[in-house]
Parts: C-alpha cells; sequence; structure tokens
C-alpha cells in the first residue's frame, strides 16, 4: 500500500512540474527557462526536479508531451481539420512553446537524443490519423480524390512545420490562413 502510495504522490507531483513548465516554457521560451526557472515554479530545487526527469533534455520532452495531451483534450470532438486548424491558432498564442518543438524537432534527427523517439512516435501517430481523416474527406468528396493521401498527409504537416519556424522569424505570418489556403487547393 505505502508503494501505491508514494507512486501517486510522485506522479501528482510529475503532473504539477510538468505543468509548471509548460507555463514557464510558453511564457519564458525555450533558451530562457532553466531548469532552475522551472524548479521554483514548481516549488522545487533543480536537484529536486532532475530527480522526476533525468536531465533538461528529458523534461523538454515531456512538456511537449503534456502539451499534446492538453491540446487532445482541448480539441477532442472536432473533426481532424478544424482541430488541425485550432491547435495552429493556438500555437500562435504560445510562442516558447513553438520554439521548443522546432527545436527539439531538429534536435531529435540525431537518433541519440532524447527527443528522437517522441518525435518518431508522434509522427507516426499524427499521420495515422491525418491519413484515415484525409481519406474519409476524399471519399466524401470534400477534398480530391486524385492526390495521393499520403501526399497530402505529409505536405500538411511540413507546411505546418515549416509555417511555425516562418512565424518565429516574423511574427506577422497567419499560420492558420496559410493553412487553409492550402485546404482550399485540396477541394474538388
Amino acid at each position: 500500500m505505502a508503494r501505491r502510495g508514494a507512486y501517486a504522490k510522485g506522479v501528482a507531483k510529475r503532473e504539477e512540474i510538468l505543468a509548471a513548465a509548460l507555463a514557464v516554457v510558453a511564457e519564458l521560451g525555450y533558451r530562457k527557462a532553466s531548469v532552475r526557472e522551472i524548479a521554483e515554479a514548481a516549488g522545487l530545487s533543480p536537484a529536486g526536479l532532475l530527480h522526476y526527469f533525468g536531465s533538461k533534455d528529458e523534461l523538454f520532452v515531456a512538456i511537449l508531451e503534456a502539451r499534446d495531451e492538453r491540446d487532445t483534450r482541448e480539441y477532442a470532438g472536432r473533426g481532424f481539420i478544424e482541430a488541425f486548424l485550432a491547435v495552429i491558432r493556438h500555437n500562435a498564442e504560445v510562442p516558447g512553446l513553438v520554439r521548443l518543438y522546432a527545436n527539439l524537432a531538429a534536435d531529435a534527427g540525431d537518433p541519440d537524443h532524447p527527443a528522437h523517439a517522441f518525435f518518431q512516435e508522434r509522427t507516426e501517430r499524427m499521420q495515422a490519423v491525418a491519413l484515415g481523416a484525409v481519406t474519409e474527406a476524399q471519399q466524401e468528396g470534400t477534398i480530391r480524390a486524385d492526390l495521393d493521401p499520403l501526399w497530402i498527409m505529409r505536405a500538411a504537416h511540413a507546411l505546418a512545420d515549416g509555417l511555425q519556424t516562418a512565424w518565429m522569424i516574423n511574427p506577422e505570418t497567419d499560420m492558420a490562413a496559410d493553412v487553409e489556403a492550402f485546404l482550399q487547393v485540396l477541394r474538388p
């Protein structure tokens, strides 16, 4: 019983840390969100924080996992395209998380980086959902049936990630409007 209680407390503390970390990274950004800043926001010492995550990179991966879980809950019940656009609009409100995602995505190209497995699994999961949504939309006639659904899915993913980079350089970039324009091109 004591183990179960200690485990539950550890899970709860980890969730508390992630909530604080999401807020700190969203406010300060990827580069300025130090282990010390996040630990202070969570009411811990830096060593106490690393007890739960092991390293700053592992913490940052956990932040992205928590962000994805939050987005999934927040936009559940919407169609895939509507949810996709809602997430893109929301990203414009959290520049620190966008920078964290972009930086870790680049670092994840190294198979030894702690973010590699996260991005690989996330991409596979998102592509499976997107592929299903595209195929369904093609069958319904809302997306052109003469286009390869795999290409559509990969192009939309690349466009969204590329627009995030463009937006970080020029915040006047309207990521959602550009994705909506791409979706118009896909219509019959």
